[in-house]
């Protein structure tokens, strides 16, 4: 989604001082790696002596692994430090996520939403699987033309956000998911004008998904709750008793599977907060 206004805040310099951070830690825990014994040549036969020719130029030497930065995390430095672009969201709300992600990484990241921020988030979940969801067609072909690694798919929303109030009234008839993801981001589709299709169903599809996984909890995530829809809709669909944070415009919401406790309600009245 490219027509959101930019954030005030510059995310540069956080995220590329994690990147380095991430990729010293890397660097040091492959480097301490070696092989417990060493291959004596005198212990093997001429047919048995290894050959070295196909190492790998990233390796460093024959006792350690390969220190290469990931792609991913290559181009997003690279990316960023040469960009003027503004990712959606403030420092303080890509912190939300990101700290879940520094928990849960690699895992299942399904982010309604292709923008600025894309590949950011496709670094912090490095190693998992991140999939974006677009709404517009010709925005997904200037993004993986730049970026061939993001993984994205374009989809067609009926909705519109003059028509949310109806909706709401249509969004309680359930609806059975195996898809599993550890942590979903709705960011998209745009919603800051009344033909706009809106995150109705966005929303709502994140809340299915979360519920019907066979065991454990997803983290979803809302942005622009500021705006009536993603308000209404993420307490509505997502739950309040089920909302962990609220940090400027973006609410975290740690929702639990519904399939491993039968009979658990849409919505709880009250959730132990000590989890």
């Amino acid at each position: 989604m490219r027509t959101k206004p930019p954030s005030s805040v510059n995310l540069k310099v956080i995220f590329i001082g994690c990147s380095i951070l991430i990729f010293l830690i890397i660097f040091f825990a492959r480097s301490n790696i070696s092989s417990s014994k060493p291959i004596s040549k005198t212990n093997l036969s001429q047919e048995e002596e290894p050959t070295h020719h196909h190492k790998p130029e990233a390796c460093l030497t024959t006792s350690q692994q390969c220190t290469k930065m990931p792609l991913s995390l290559s181009d997003a430095l690279v990316h960023y430090v040469t960009s003027n672009v503004t990712p959606q969201q403030t420092f303080d709300e890509v912190s939300v996520s990101k700290r879940v992600l520094d928990k849960k990484s690699p895992c299942n990241f399904l982010v309604f939403g292709l923008g600025h921020d894309s590949l950011m988030w496709a670094s912090l979940n490095h190693g998992g699987r991140t999939l974006f969801i677009e709404e517009d067609k010709a925005w997904i072909a200037i993004v993986t033309k730049k970026f061939p690694n993001l993984e994205s798919y374009h989809v067609v929303y009926d909705t519109k956000v003059k028509d949310s109030d109806k909706l709401m009234e249509l969004g309680r008839s359930e609806e059975f998911y195996d898809t599993k993801w550890d942590l979903i981001m709705v960011d998209a589709p745009t919603g800051y004008h009344e033909e706009a299709p809106g995150r109705m169903s966005a929303i709502y599809t994140a809340g299915l998904l979360a519920r019907n996984r066979e065991d454990g909890e997803t983290d979803v995530f809302v942005h622009d709750v500021n705006r009536p829809v993603e308000d209404e809709f993420s307490a509505t669909f997502l739950c309040k008793g089920y909302m962990r944070e609220q940090n400027g415009r973006l609410r975290h919401f740690t929702i639990p599977s519904h399939r491993a406790r039968a009979g658990r309600p849409f919505c709880p009245v009250d959730v132990d907060r000590r989890r």
